[in-house]
């Protein structure tokens, strides 16, 4: 199965050829644990957990070495943890498995290696100092600043100008700068924050810059070159602008990554998610009325380049296509083979809309019995992260929101049944609203063989 992606960098869809097949290297930037993290950290967890699964697929499972990294030193999280009186590494210890809880219900591979910044600043001040003898960087006040003007392509992958860049961006007005885009690679500590012994014969001690952390992770665990490079839309300038500035500059190569993707913004009910709205969504609060395949696949519904829009509607089609699914391949064998279809259109940049339309074509082959169908829909949807739930397991799944049990809305369903057979309507109407309160949705139909209502009931939305 040949594979294309399109590569930021030259803003083409291309062939991917790895550098070496026998380890495809890939690295994601990953989040900052401050807090839990919101639906839009969860689009290109799913996006380029699902990349992962192809490129697995394609090359092998041992022949790829995926690596998203923790960001655990940052001005949000000294504030968080000063806000709530613990240590910074209490608070990054409980929100890294806050996050790691919350994405394994989205069907999330772990990733092969997982490294945490503070883990890496030996190799950041190594940068530090190879970038200020390579004249690509300068101490100033107890900072190291990387010197923008040093670098000819700097601007590259997000295709614009110095003036351009500075322009629109919002850089920090300070003295001691060259040039008002050149950008902090090591500061001074301040006191209550984490510090380390600084790099460059600064005598004070200092914590790394954002964009330094990525570079001395990617190039520890991947090299100084490696294929593919990963991220949402927004970090493409300055972060991954600045990563490829101190990559390239402090070990003499051409590159640092070969592809560059990124997965397109996220909005919420058409507007931007934003606290101020009160349209701000987390994982963790998400999965308490979704079940996280449903998210999974709702995500996946649109294409990984173009803006998302999410929308319960839209969580709630996915919900009830997997439903569908789930029943369709309850008798399927477990080892089916993968549409071809399903592949090639996955091979083609990861085009999941087109994915999901030949899953549903499977879908209507096995609901006309076809036990081959339904194998290799079960076979196809697991490629992408789906079906990996057992029927039981997914039929028994409830909202936490839902605020009655199984066993007394059936007990409410069968005295409403009752009521509608002696003709007690307003008791049976009174049944239905008081379930319908509580999150529940009743649906009346008549069996085909004997005549009478069977009641079935789903989680109102």
């Amino acid at each position: 199965m040949s594979l294309t992606l399109y590569n930021t960098l030259t803003r083409r869809k291309e062939a991917f050829e790895p550098i070496d097949p026998q380890n495809v290297r890939m690295y994601v930037c990953g989040p900052t644990v401050y807090d839990y993290a919101h639906i839009g950290n969860a689009r290109p967890v799913i996006v380029f957990d699902l990349l992962y699964r192809v490129l697995r697929r394609t090359f092998g499972a041992d022949h790829v070495t995926y690596v998203r990294n923790i960001t655990d030193v940052d001005d949000k999280i000294n504030q968080r943890a000063a806000d709530e009186g613990v240590s910074i590494r209490n608070l990054t210890e409980r929100t890294a498995k806050q996050f790691h809880e919350d994405i394994a219900e989205l069907g999330v591979l772990e990733p092969t290696v997982e490294p945490r910044a503070t883990e890496h600043i030996d190799e950041m001040k190594v940068l530090c100092e190879t970038l200020v003898e390579k004249g690509h960087a300068y101490v100033a006040e107890g900072h190291v600043l990387f010197d923008v003007a040093s670098m000819a392509e700097y601007g590259r992958l997000s295709n614009r100008s110095i003036d351009e860049m500075e322009a629109g961006a919002r850089v920090e007005v300070a003295p001691y700068k060259k040039g008002s885009m050149d950008f902090v690679l090591w500061k001074p500590s301040k006191v209550g924050e984490p510090g380390w012994p600084s790099p460059c014969g600064i005598e004070i001690d200092g914590r790394p810059g954002w964009h330094i952390e990525c570079s001395a992770m990617a190039g520890r665990h991947l090299g100084k070159v490696f294929d593919i490079h990963g991220g949402g839309i927004d970090l493409t300038f300055p972060h991954h602008e600045n990563e490829i500035a101190q990559s390239r500059c402090a070990h003499g190569t051409d590159t640092m990554a070969r592809v560059w993707m990124h997965n397109g913004f996220l909005q919420v009910e058409g507007e931007k998610m934003s606290k101020s709205l009160g349209n701000f969504i987390t994982i963790h609060d998400l999965l308490k009325e979704w079940p996280g395949e449903a998210v999974r696949l709702a995500m996946l519904s649109t294409h990984y380049r173009q803006p998302f829009n999410w929308t319960a509607k839209g969580v709630a089609e996915a919900k009830r296509t997997l439903d569908h699914w789930q029943e369709l391949t309850k008798d399927a064998a477990a080892d089916g083979p993968v549409c071809e279809d399903v592949l090639e259109t996955l091979a083609d940049d990861l085009n999941t809309p087109k994915a999901a339309a030949a899953l549903h074509e499977l879908r209507t082959s096995a609901a006309h019995g076809s036990l081959g169908a339904a194998a290799c829909l079960r076979a196809s949807a697991n490629l992408m992260g789906l079906l990996q739930v057992s029927q039981s397991n997914w039929m028994a799944w409830r909202p936490a929101t839902l605020s009655v049990d199984d066993e007394e809305i059936a007990d409410q369903i069968i005295a409403r049944l009752a009521a509608r057979k002696s003709k007690d309507w307003a008791v049976a109407d009174r049944i239905r609203d008081e379930l319908a309160a509580k999150g529940v949705q009743l649906k009346d139909a008549k069996d085909p063989e004997t005549g009478e209502i069977v009641t079935t009931w789903e989680v109102a939305r």
